[in-house]
């Protein structure tokens, strides 16, 4: 993997055969599903790839929100069907969309044009979906005859909920981005031009928040939501929030009227 560094703009992009594009700048690291010229249909060996690039990303302190997106005006046509006898009943799919899902800092999908099938799927286990008016959508394991997994089916249900899922899944039609919106598939809907730097903007308001508040929050959000939230777990993170030292701040620096400087880098949880 090629790693390019320019130091004078505090930026660094590393690269995986062009097709799995890592760039970091200002604690947001962007991966860019980079197959254009295939709709940026995911290749197995692509598929492999993501769960250990949002490993290393876990770990860099300096990152703190990742926006997947794709290459060419088009978010991601799914997996590439030349590839298919690799994906059925091998959990490619299933492991990548599983690690995205599980990233314990912010991720946002940032979509253009096509997001299908395996796409639709990455798109869905990111916290957030931020898309382009001519962006589209659709679920097309019917297509295929593969019935999709348990876990992707729950979490598309709670997303949007059992009769819109169902609508997606029977159909295997594509929809507009206004339908994707209004059904809850997408957070915003934004003009082709204005989507990238609505996109940078809403990134920077979350590297500027308390991290110690956007973490806690992503676990205890996704908990509740998954029904498995613990006394335990929520007492660990009021304990790093005492611990923290960015309530203090916080409040000095309301008082102060002056952007506060937040120090909290990471969880120092430990087990009861």
């Amino acid at each position: 993997m090629a790693v390019i560094i320019d130091l004078a703009r505090g930026r660094r992009r590393e690269g995986n055969d062009g097709m799995l594009d890592l760039t970091i700048d200002e604690q947001v690291a962007t991966l860019c599903i980079n197959r254009p010229e295939k709709r940026n249909a995911m290749t197995a060996e692509m598929w492999q790839a993501l769960p250990g690039l949002l490993d290393r990303l876990a770990a860099d302190p300096e990152v703190g929100v990742v926006v997947l997106t794709g290459a060419g005006g088009t978010f991601c046509a799914g997996a590439d069907i030349a590839d298919l006898g690799e994906f059925v009943g091998d959990g490619l799919t299933l492991g990548a969309e599983e690690a995205l899902a599980a990233f314990p800092k912010p991720t946002i999908a940032m979509i253009e044009g096509y997001c299908v099938g395996g796409g639709c799927q990455l798109a869905a286990a990111c916290d957030l979906r931020f898309a382009a008016d001519d962006a589209r959508f659709g679920i097309t394991p019917a297509k295929l005859g593969i019935v999709y997994p348990a876990s992707t089916t729950r979490r598309l249900v709670s997303l949007i909920g059992p009769s819109a899922a169902k609508y997606l899944l029977f159909s295997a039609d594509l929809i507009e981005a206004a339908q994707a919106l209004r059904i809850g598939l997408l957070d915003e809907m934004l003009p082709v031009a204005a989507l990238h730097a609505r996109v940078r903007d809403f990134c920077h308001t979350i590297t500027t928040r308390s991290q110690l508040t956007v973490r806690a929050t992503k676990d205890l959000v996704d908990s509740i939501a998954a029904g498995r939230l613990t006394d335990e777990q929520a007492d660990r993170w009021s304990r790093e929030a005492a611990e923290s030292g960015d309530a203090r701040e916080g409040v000095s620096a309301f008082l102060e009227r002056r952007p506060p400087r937040f120090g909290w880098t990471g969880p120092q949880l430990t087990q009861p």
